[in-house]
């Protein structure tokens, strides 16, 4: 992902955004604000709501930027994420599929079925660019992040994370398309 000094995503056409420590207008803080943007010393601003009391009560787990590293880069855990829009028609028809997902894996013991609302909530370093957006996180790694390009019935998920469930595994279904 690089930024240029305008603060434009160019890879991704986003936009970063900083917020000020500030509240007070002063030619001193905007100066110190303008001086630490250009030296690469402000932390990007990130959205995100508050985290929901039960966000783990239900079989797919509810992520907000709050709560999103502890879940998804759990070591022990692999944890598959839908990036969603509460106004997306795709979304609202893989929902009852994801439900059942995660009715199917609530009581495994290292995989986690979880959503996150990507108009309230970002995520630093992960790139959202159409919904529903599927990535898997998988335990034991260094917050690598795989994307899920497989198909979107129930039956495709659980051969996802049933099976190796890697970018090996995405490399073989593509290859095996391709045939």
């Amino acid at each position: 992902q690089s930024t240029g000094s305008s603060g434009i995503n160019a890879e991704y056409g986003g936009v970063d955004k900083y917020a000020p420590d500030f509240t007070e207008l002063s030619e001193e803080n905007l100066a110190k604000f303008a001086s630490d943007y250009l030296a690469g010393n402000l932390k990007k601003h990130l959205n995100s709501e508050e985290i929901p009391d039960d966000w783990d009560s239900k079989p797919v787990k509810v992520l907000v930027g709050k709560n999103f590293a502890d879940v998804a880069y759990n070591s022990e855990k692999d944890v598959l994420v839908e990036f969603y829009a509460p106004w997306c028609g795709h979304c609202k028809q893989l929902a009852p599929i994801y439900d059942e997902l995660g009715e199917k894996y609530k009581d495994h013991p290292s995989i986690v079925i979880a959503k996150m609302d990507s108009t309230a909530n970002e995520v630093e370093d992960i790139n959202i660019r159409g919904f529903p957006t599927i990535k898997f996180f998988p335990k034991g790694t260094e917050n690598k992040v795989v994307d899920y390009n497989g198909g979107r019935t129930f039956e495709d998920f659980v051969s996802f994370l049933d099976g190796t469930h890697d970018e090996a595994a995405e490399d073989k279904k593509e290859a095996k398309d391709e045939l």
